[in-house]
Formats: C-alpha cells, sequence, structure tokens
C-alpha cells in the first residue's frame, strides 16, 4: 500500500468517525424541551450520588427520593436557563452519556448507572484537576448544578447549619 492511499484512508476514517460521534450525540439530547433526558438523568443521579455523598440521606429508599427530587430541582434549573446554556449542557450530557465521550471526558470506562460512588468521585475528580479547561469546566457545570439544585430545597439547609432566611 503506498503512503499516500494510506493517508487518505486514516483522513477519511477520521472524518467518518467524526460525524458518526456527532450524529449519536445528536440523537442522545441531554436535554428535551428544557428537562433532562432518560440519559441526562442518568448523568446527574450518578454525579449526585458522588458529589453528595455524605449529605445524602443512608437508608437507600430515602436516598432514591432525594436524589428524584434533585432531578426534578435540576430540571427546573434548566428550564430556566437561556436557550444557548440549555444548548451547551446539553451538549455536554449527550458528550457524557456516549461511551466514547464518558471516556474521554470524563474517563470513566463504566457507565455511570453502574459505576460505584467511589468510582464517579475518581472520574470527577480527574475532571475537576485535568490539565485540560474542558474537563475542568464541565467538572464545574456538573458540581455547580448538582449542589444548587440539592440544596435549594429547605429540607436540606440543616446539614449545612443554615437556619435558613432571616425575618426582617
Amino acid at each position: 500500500m503506498q503512503r499516500r492511499t494510506l493517508l487518505q484512508l486514516g483522513v477519511a476514517s477520521a472524518v467518518v468517525l467524526t460525524m458518526a460521534g456527532g450524529a449519536a450525540a445528536l440523537l442522545q439530547a441531554g436535554l428535551k424541551n428544557g428537562e433532562l433526558s432518560l440519559s441526562g438523568r442518568e448523568v446527574f443521579r450518578a454525579v449526585g450520588r458522588g458529589v453528595l455523598q455524605g449529605s445524602l440521606p443512608a437508608d437507600a429508599a430515602t436516598r432514591q427520593t432525594a436524589l428524584d427530587a434533585l432531578l426534578d430541582r435540576i430540571d427546573e434549573l434548566t428550564a430556566a436557563l437561556p436557550p444557548h446554556a440549555q444548548d451547551e449542557l446539553s451538549q455536554l450530557l449527550a458528550l457524557l452519556a456516549s461511551p466514547p465521550g464518558r471516556l474521554a471526558l470524563a474517563g470513566l470506562s463504566q457507565a455511570w448507572s453502574l459505576a460505584s460512588e467511589a468510582q464517579v468521585q475518581q472520574a470527577l475528580q480527574g475532571m475537576r484537576f485535568s490539565a485540560l479547561a474542558l474537563r475542568q469546566q464541565a467538572y464545574a457545570a456538573l458540581h455547580d448544578i448538582t449542589a444548587a439544585a440539592y440544596f435549594t430545597d429547605s429540607a436540606t439547609w440543616s446539614q449545612l447549619g443554615y437556619p435558613g432566611p432571616q425575618r426582617i
């Protein structure tokens, strides 16, 4: 095989893989109509387990209820975002929900739903302390959205030692 043929094959393969990855991301949007899609919910459920460890209830059933409520509050939060921010978050979630994107961006080989809390935390810390600004920004978005949505519930304020708003 000639070098030119080999280079052409490499370029063609890269184009096909890029287009296939982009199409997969478009088909599995992270947000639909301003709310989390099923894949987006899976990502944020796992991120919630990782970020909020120690803040979530210990009982398994109560923990699932708290995570479901968290996802509902994330839906409220995302619905209030401007369209361009919703689009960016949807793209991030679509990328993280796909196996190649999850591995490349988060360094997590297992599906979010199958990963342990320790594995999710390790993936998040890898993003947080990455040399790549994109990974750091993705971590910041996931962390801040999760924490903000969780701690807006007045039932969680006591964990922070916050007595609630003072009457003036």
